[in-house]
């Protein structure tokens, strides 16, 4: 099994009659990356705070290498942190500003050019250390603030929605870019964000929280394709939700003669009332729909343009609908109010 490197125990921490981070217990393993995930307010930015020690926790403890670090002071902990704002000091130079850890670290002056130069080199500034912070585009602040926090070799890099700032072209860009930074040093690294697709496209692991408590902890598959929780599946893309009753183990009832075969994991007891989410890329829509099982016919209650795709609507029993996707353009005629048939998978089914 893997090395712990970063462990929380029972922490929690309170701000006045407020609780941000609840009894939280959690293990960050040698060399992954760890997303704590979730809304604004769930506790994420106050777990990564207790971790760097910019917050004590009320209760509980943190511990960095089997080392009880609790009372001890951020720069004692050996982390390298990034901010969403990536706070470079706009009067220093690119490479001051990635020197500036080492000169306060009392680094002989004969081994900081070559530290630094290093650092610039792995996030590909290595021609912009005589530039200003503010003749960088968003892009290039956020990996000089990387290079600062990693030049010295930190334990681990804590990461707090560095990528928020950035339009979403350059978000996508600098994500690409992130990862392949990350993978080729090594570095334990705790990121916090709130977008889904960073969270997806980074981890190796994901915490999705809410209410300062972790609701399911795993691998970006494992979270999207098998949510533990109501919160986890409607947080975690889109997800449609349809209630019913079981009239057979593997076979529930909508309502309106409505009967759908599901395979969610466990046999469903005759008459439990049940809650099924279905993902919008596991249903098809028109031509492709075959005579096979969970066919259905729907009413299209609207229409979402998505570019690439659109968004379908499908209203399949009174007051419950899911939601499809089709190329663009579409293969069908589609129009609000128009009648379409549609294909639900048995095991594209989750049990909520």
């Amino acid at each position: 099994m893997a090395r712990t490197v970063v462990e929380l125990r029972g922490c929690t921490r309170d701000f006045g009659g407020v609780r941000a981070v609840d009894a939280l217990d959690l293990a960050v393993y040698e060399g992954e990356l760890l997303s704590l995930l979730g809304p604004s307010g769930c506790g994420k930015t106050t777990t990564l705070n207790l971790i760097a020690g910019f917050v004590a926790p009320s209760a509980g403890r943190v511990l960095i290498d089997g080392q009880d670090v609790t009372e001890r002071a951020p720069h004692e902990r050996g982390l390298g942190v990034v901010f969403q704002s990536y706070a470079l000091f706009p009067h220093l130079s690119v490479f001051e500003n990635v020197a500036f850890g080492l000169r306060e670290r009392r680094v002989p002056e004969a081994d900081i050019r070559g530290k630094v130069g290093e650092a610039l080199a792995l996030v590909r500034l290595d021609r912009e250390g005589d530039r200003r912070p503010r003749q960088l585009s968003g892009g290039m602040q956020q990996r000089a603030a990387l290079a600062r926090a990693l030049v010295y070799a930190p334990r681990v890099l804590l990461l707090d929605e560095p990528l928020a700032a950035l339009d979403r072209k350059l978000r996508e860009e600098m994500r690409a870019e992130l990862r392949e930074i990350l993978r080729a040093v090594g570095i334990t690294t705790v990121f916090v964000t709130h977008d889904q697709i960073e969270a997806l496209s980074l981890s190796d692991r994901i915490a999705v929280m809410s209410r300062g408590r972790i609701e399911q902890l795993g691998a970006p598959r494992e979270i999207y394709e098998r949510p533990a929780t109501r919160f986890v599946a409607d947080f975690i893309g889109a997800s449609s939700r349809l209630r019913g009753r079981a009239i057979a183990p593997d076979r529930v009832e909508l309502g309106s003669g409505v009967r759908l075969d599901v395979r969610v994991g466990r046999e469903l007891s005759v008459g439990e009332s049940v809650e099924l989410g279905i993902r919008p890329e596991r249903i098809v829509i028109g031509v492709a729909v075959g005579a096979g099982p969970n066919r259905v016919v729907g009413r299209v209650t609207r229409l979402t343009y998505l570019g690439a795709q659109m968004e379908v609507a499908v209203e399949i029993v009174a007051g419950q609908s899911v939601l499809g996707l089709v190329p663009e353009p579409s293969p069908v005629p589609l129009a609000v109010g128009s009648e379409i048939a549609l294909a639900l998978p048995p095991d594209a089914f989750l049990l909520l």
